[in-house]
């Protein structure tokens, strides 16, 4: 084969070509794969601009609950609005705390607990709602790499097939079916490892943000407990 055989035959084998020159099998997995890594992309990209959100609406509710602004005013203006991370907490424990003093709980401990777990579940359905999708990643990062093993073999078997048909290993007859076997592999790796590095990323950047909330809690439950103290004292005198 000359140099103008082999450049006819690097014309023939351009992605584009390869693609509509692949089996119907082989089509499903590179769209499959495309439509994975572009949905990935952009699981991505939201979290990253969600979770930055999250970071500034955490630490713009830290600087106004310490500026020592009473709970009572700051419950009121947080209670008319849809609140998320912190403040989710927040008003969780501040809406018991009032209904439970509203019907004359006779109980500090009591009182505490249900306090507590309302926190609990807030954290819990805030943890849920940064972690949501991120599942998918994984699902990406781990199954990704054999979809397009599964398209290699395919290609492999295509390529195997040319030989038996034609009675030829010229290069012409094999390079297509290998080269589709190829670019099969490199879709799955394409998709899967941005899918397992922002999946290991995000999982940290949810867990951080988790453990500032769950830090909170435990300070503000604490805060409660010693309000809760005094009233009852105040109830003895």
């Amino acid at each position: 084969m000359d140099a103008s055989d082999l450049a006819a035959l690097g014309g023939e084998l351009s992605i584009w070509e390869l693609f509509w020159q692949a089996g119907w099998v082989v089509k499903l997995v590179m769209i499959g794969l495309l439509a994975a890594s572009i949905w990935c992309w952009a699981i991505i990209i939201d979290k990253a601009m969600a979770y930055a959100r999250a970071r500034r609406a955490l630490d713009r509710f830290e600087e106004t609950f310490w500026s020592g602004q009473s709970l009572e005013e700051l419950y009121r203006t947080l209670a008319e609005r849809k609140t998320t991370g912190m403040g989710s907490i927040f008003v969780s424990a501040m809406r018991e705390w009032k209904k439970s003093f509203e019907k004359g709980a006779r109980s500090p401990i009591a009182l505490q607990t249900r306090i507590d777990k309302a926190m609990d579940l807030a954290l819990t359905r805030e943890m849920e709602r940064l972690e949501a999708r991120l599942g998918f990643l994984a699902s990406i990062g781990s199954s990704a790499p054999f979809i397009g093993l599964f398209g290699t073999v395919v290609g492999i078997m295509t390529s195997f097939q040319a030989i038996a048909g034609s009675k030829s290993t010229n290069l012409a007859v094999v390079a297509p079916g290998i080269a589709e076997a190829l670019l099969a592999t490199a879709m799955g790796l394409l998709a899967a490892i941005p899918a397992v590095i922002a999946y290991n990323k995000l999982s940290s950047d949810a867990a951080k943000l988790g453990s500032r909330m769950e830090g909170f809690a435990d300070e503000f439950s604490a805060i409660l407990s010693r309000q809760i103290d005094e009233k009852v004292l105040q109830k003895a005198a």
